[in-house]
């Protein structure tokens, strides 16, 4: 009889895990907005210069020695946390020389996780927008 009550807890315990699970995990993965620009802001190290640009997603532009591809932009619905994130593809003219320096995924609450590591240049996402103006 013992055995009985306590097989009947262990599925009742895992049947609340499971809707637990399922509850928790769909909240996190809303739809997210894609945007169209990414605003960046470069500082170039040897010069102390910050410069600021929006690039247009699935573009390229020259910037100083990098070349900067935008391959995806998106942000958070409204209803949740502020966070813009992209995906670029950098590359670094030096000597005649293209050289990736960086591939990955930028968010703009925390550049420090996902930064450009590179010794003349910081590159860091500030947001993205629907248009230039936004």
């Amino acid at each position: 009889m013992i055995l009985k009550k306590n097989k009947k807890n262990i599925n009742l315990g895992l049947l609340i895990k499971i809707i637990l699970f399922f509850f928790f995990s769909l909240s996190v993965y809303a739809e997210t907005i894609e945007k169209k620009y990414a605003s960046f802001k470069l500082l170039n190290k040897t010069t102390n210069k910050v410069s600021q640009k929006e690039i247009l997603v699935d573009s390229t532009i020259d910037w100083e020695t990098l070349k900067i591809e935008v391959l995806y932009c998106a942000s958070t619905p409204p209803n949740e946390i502020p966070e813009d994130y992209v995906l670029i593809d950098v590359y670094d003219t030096i000597n005649q020389e293209i050289i990736n320096i960086y591939t990955g995924w930028m968010i703009s609450s925390s550049p420090d996780v996902t930064p450009l590591e590179n010794p003349i240049y910081d590159l860091w996402l500030l947001d993205c927008n629907i248009d230039k103006t936004s």
